[in-house]
């Protein structure tokens, strides 16, 4: 056969070529958006009939583990055992590292706010003051009592490296609402957690699903500023760059990989245009930057209070996933093995104002009703010491709270032993966190799979329940 004759009997098949490369376009992705702006992406699984409460999510990533004793979950036992041996009361698990002490009380009071009447200890006062917004879980457990294998399970639904972060499946299923800026954004406050950037990975997702990394500063990403002296002559070199991946497209066949890098290479270039509009909060107004605490005489504080703004403007611009880790505080993130005190005072102080300002400047603006915040960690810390002044790990039960989009505010779910050590009550599980993330979002998370290895594969991985009883 020759080639013409070969043309010949395909030409009806190019329309068909042609409307898959249309489909994987950005101009395609406009057409949906405009005639659906809350559908799902083309490639993806067709969500249930489920209604979604919220658009997007902001994950407050709290690195390292709160003490749920000393936060959300308050125990008046420890204060009058306190310096008793934890051997005489309860039955002691091993720890991370084993250097078991006293009973410890909590070195700060707790008190009562709102209508609600939740009780939050002298840590929070901001975040105590929006309470009423809070759906406050106490019987959180984890599977993994270390940071990286905790920090994969949290993130990715198994404790592994390698798999598919939590935002990269909310990418993959519900896609953009912004051609112009990534659908899952990590703003990172100085501190990348136990386990790397395989938190935020795409695992076997294609690549363009993973997070994208904003750093805190003047220049969030590299090469933001145009390198060209001319937006024709950038142009044209991306299009060549472009002719040169599809040509090996097209010689090569499908490639996750390289169809990847054509996307990226696109919203790379759009990102320059966008982001830094996005990240100049010059137009901000003194109130608001007062409210989130970027007037503060603490440089953690200003840090995350700008994370904080951000992630409101990224919400506002149709970002579905924002997950803000830690400022790089002296206490070595929550992780306080000795020197609680000093440790959760300095994290405490760095995020406090900066969260209720976020949740109240959501309110303020409307947004509130159709995004979804929620405050975590890995995993929790013991009643008894680590010595003499710290905690160690306890992934048996810890605090989380959400807030905002379908959430039933003013609310405590579960319940831990008289000490906080063990959950007993409405046992929760961090699949059954993503399976309500998911729920919210209009998604039913037994469906949103995507096959690997032989097999369908889910964020939930083959667990996960619904949170009903946090739900408005």
């Amino acid at each position: 056969m020759t080639r013409r004759e070969m043309l010949t009997m395909c030409r009806n098949g190019f329309g068909g070529v042609a409307l898959m490369g249309l489909m994987g376009s950005s101009a395609f992705g406009k057409i949906i958006k405009q005639a659906a702006p809350s559908g799902p992406h083309p490639l993806a699984p067709r969500p249930s009939d489920l209604v979604p409460k919220a658009r997007s999510i902001i994950f407050l990533y709290m690195d390292g583990g709160v003490s749920q004793v000393d936060s959300f979950d308050p125990k008046p036992r420890l204060a009058k055992e306190h310096g008793d041996s934890p051997y005489d009361k309860f039955t002691v698990d091993a720890t991370q590292f084993n250097s078991i002490g006293t009973i410890l009380k909590s070195p700060w009071d707790f008190r009562r706010y709102g209508e609600s009447g939740i009780e939050v200890s002298d840590l929070f006062p901001h975040v105590g003051e929006c309470v009423d917004d809070l759906a406050v879980i106490r019987s959180m457990v984890a599977d993994f009592p270390e940071h990286t294998n905790a920090n994969y399970f949290l993130h990715t639904g198994i404790g592994i490296q390698g798999r598919p972060s939590m935002g990269a499946w909310i990418n993959y299923g519900l896609g953009t609402e912004n051609q112009d800026l990534p659908g899952y954004v990590v703003l990172d406050g100085g501190l990348i957690p136990p386990g790397g950037l395989d938190n935020f990975n795409s695992g076997f997702l294609p690549a363009s699903y993973q997070g994208s990394i904003f750093r805190a500063g003047d220049t969030p990403l590299a090469n933001i500023e145009p390198k060209e002296p001319t937006s024709e002559l950038q142009r044209r070199k991306l299009n060549l760059m472009s002719r040169t991946d599809n040509h090996l497209l097209g010689r090569i066949g499908n490639s996750d990989q390289v169809e990847s890098a054509i996307t990226n290479y696109e919203l790379a270039y759009r990102m320059q245009v966008s982001v830094p509009e996005l990240t100049d909060l010059s137009g901000e107004t003194e109130a608001t930057k007062r409210l989130y605490g970027m007037d503060s005489s603490e440089p953690d504080t200003r840090i995350y209070a700008a994370q904080c703004l951000l992630a409101r403007r990224l919400v506002e611009r149709g970002v579905r996933f924002i997950e803000l880790t830690c400022p790089n505080v002296k206490a070595d993130r929550w992780d306080q093995h000795a020197n609680l005190k000093d440790g959760h005072e300095r994290n405490a102080f760095a995020v406090d104002q900066p969260i209720a300002g976020l949740i109240k400047d959501l309110k303020a603006r409307g947004m509130f009703e159709d995004t979804l915040v929620i405050w975590a960690g890995e995993f929790g810390r013991t009643p008894f010491a680590q010595g003499t002044n710290g905690r160690d790990h306890n992934p048996s039960a810890f605090s989380i709270w959400l807030a905002g989009a379908g959430i039933k505010g003013g609310t405590v779910y579960g319940a831990t032993d008289e000490y906080g050590y063990r959950a007993i009550e409405n046992v929760t599980t961090i699949h059954d966190l993503h399976a309500t993330m998911l729920h919210l979002l209009g998604l039913e998370h037994e469906h949103l799979t995507y096959r690997f290895s032989g097999r369908d594969i889910r964020l939930t991985d083959v667990g996960g329940n619904v949170i009903r009883g946090i739900l408005a």
